[in-house]
């Protein structure tokens, strides 16, 4: 049977965006910052309060503020080196840890953008995604600063 004209079957499309990715050393030991990222009290200290829990499958939410509250869901626990869950409903946000000494390399990548679709608020991929990458180059510093402290 022909796949080709099978919309399931196509890999990545034309429309597919390049995930945002942000890689910054942490002065702290990868304890503590898997404790910052995969713990609802260290999620909520730099990036949103949400009822996470970091187990597989656990859905919650992040209080995204003027934006109420996103639905996620974890799809990977893997500690202390890599946690991914899927953000609203095109998103997944993957935290990779690696162990430098007593410091971190930590690197965000946040996927799922497609220049064909919009957000549940209605405003294009493309144009959030820029918005976001700005973002997340501001909240990695406020990672950075609260497991530095």
């Amino acid at each position: 049977m022909d796949q080709t004209n099978n919309p399931h079957h196509q890999t990545g499309g034309s429309g597919a965006l390049p995930d945002i990715r942000h890689t910054i050393m942490l002065n702290a030991p990868i304890s503590r910052v898997w404790e910052a990222v995969a713990t609802s009290e260290g999620i909520a200290a730099w990036f949103m309060p949400n009822d996470f829990q970091p187990v597989e499958g656990f859905e919650f939410h992040l209080n995204a503020g003027p934006f109420g509250n996103s639905p996620c869901k974890v799809t990977l626990v893997d500690p202390p080196h890599r946690l991914s869950f899927n953000w609203g409903k095109d998103w997944t946000l993957t935290f990779e840890l690696k162990e430098q000494g007593d410091r971190t390399e930590f690197t965000l990548i946040h996927g799922g953008w497609s220049a064909e679709q919009v957000t549940e608020f209605g405003e294009a991929h493309g144009l959030v995604r820029g918005r976001m990458d700005q973002g997340w180059a501001g909240l990695v510093q406020k990672l950075a600063a609260y497991v530095g402290a």
